[in-house]
């Protein structure tokens, strides 16, 4: 299992939400590339960036900081946050990113998905982000009507090869991750899996790594809690080399 440092994007700063919620940010750097190759440096196997400003304007804002941050580390770089075409997509394979994420594209436009999958395969992964079992879309502010498993089946028929599952209502809170509503969907499809949302400590991966022993969960994203110390430099490089 996978143990996925976060860099979350705003106005080209480091910064951290609260349920998905844009009133409640935390700056935590002015120097992202620093940040990056400081996840790097520890054994990160790869990085997942989110362009805030994107899933909010639902296009790519800040290509540039991506593609410098590629540059900066020799690890692979997924991105999500505004992708919701085809163009869009292609920008951020551009800027050196080795993944996309989409998720609003996804609930909006399932036939543009269905050809997108064929072509790209695993280049690209479907974020499911979920708030009260629905999916939400553009930047979690809106919340759609379709279940988050119904959704997830519906993604993997069409040729979908990953999904990354989000509880909105735990992340960036530090209350523990959402494993009920993660092991239904684990339950539910047979795609490689990556978590996120609420994890607190070393403990919380440790029970996600026992989780991905018997399901395709495939790794986990940790945002606050490294920001915030809850899991120290060598408690993450000592988890990085037993991946």
């Amino acid at each position: 299992m996978e143990i996925i440092p976060a860099i979350d994007l705003r106005g080209g700063q480091c910064v951290r939400l609260s349920q998905g919620d844009y009133a409640r940010e935390t700056v935590y750097a002015d120097e992202p590339v620093a940040i990056a190759q400081r996840w790097a440096s520890l054994g990160a196997p790869r990085l997942h960036v989110v362009d805030l400003d994107g899933a909010r304007a639902g296009e790519p804002k800040q290509l540039e900081l991506v593609a410098a941050i590629c540059r900066a580390v020799p690890i692979p770089v997924q991105l999500g946050g505004g992708i919701r075409s085809e163009t869009h997509l292609h920008q951020a394979l551009d800027a050196g990113v080795q993944r996309v994420v989409m998720g609003s594209a996804a609930v909006q436009h399932p036939d543009l998905m269905a050809r997108l999958f064929e072509r790209y395969g695993d280049a690209l992964v479907v974020a499911i982000d979920m708030r009260e079992e629905h999916v939400a879309t553009e930047g979690w502010q809106r919340l759609s009507e379709q279940n988050y498993l119904q959704f997830a089946r519906k993604m993997e028929q069409l040729g979908a090869k990953r999904l990354l599952f989000t509880n909105i209502q735990r992340d960036g809170t530090l209350q523990g991750v959402d494993e009920a509503s993660l092991r239904a969907l684990l339950e539910t499809v047979q795609l490689p899996v990556l978590a996120s949302g609420g994890i607190r400590d070393e403990s919380d991966l440790h029970a996600l790594h026992t989780l991905a022993q018997t399901t395709s969960l495939e790794g986990v994203i940790v945002g606050k809690a490294l920001y915030e110390g809850r899991i120290t430099a060598q408690q993450l490089t000592r988890l990085f080399q037993t991946e």
